[in-house]
């Protein structure tokens, strides 16, 4: 995978959505990129267990969890799901845990930081809807890029 989101930046400036850098990354693939897929929800990662168990394809799992520092939305165990079913990176609105497994993964993680309380289940949230947070609207088929330099999106595929 061979692009810079700085190189993305110069060449398509209008066409990109940059988000405010509020991200740090933890997983293994410190550059990733993909078709988005949404979830919206609250403390609850019922939605997150479920996507991360469908295959990926390439895509990257973008999580409006509300900003919430009150527990972990995505932990060593969903994470590996992700990665073994192909799901190229996960964008967390919100905080992990299991930082340490998650950094050996194959799986671009970025998220607000770290939290050792796992969620509730309740099964709330919403699915494959158009979210807003980092100051840039996630719109499901649209396209992701993450690298060490931050997290653009563009309607069309780039590279």
């Amino acid at each position: 995978m061979t692009f810079k989101t700085a190189d993305l930046c110069d060449d398509h400036a209008g066409d990109l959505q940059i988000c405010e850098p509020l991200f740090s990354s933890f997983g293994g693939r410190p550059r990733f990129h993909g078709e988005v897929s949404t979830i919206k929800c609250f403390e609850d990662n019922s939605l997150v267990r479920e996507a991360v168990a469908e295959a990926g394809n390439g895509r990257v799992l973008v999580v409006d969890a509300g900003g919430s520092l009150r527990c972990a939305m995505l932990g060593d165990m969903l994470a590996a799901k992700a990665a073994k079913n192909g799901w190229s990176g996960v964008i967390m609105n919100g905080l992990i845990r299991d930082s340490a497994d998650i950094a050996d993964m194959d799986l671009g993680v970025r998220a607000l930081g770290t939290y050792p309380l796992k969620s509730v289940k309740k099964g709330i949230g919403e699915r494959d809807v158009a979210v807003k947070f980092a100051g840039v609207r996630f719109v499901p088929g649209s396209h992701v890029y993450a690298d060490e330099d931050g997290v653009v999106v563009s309607a069309t595929p780039l590279v």
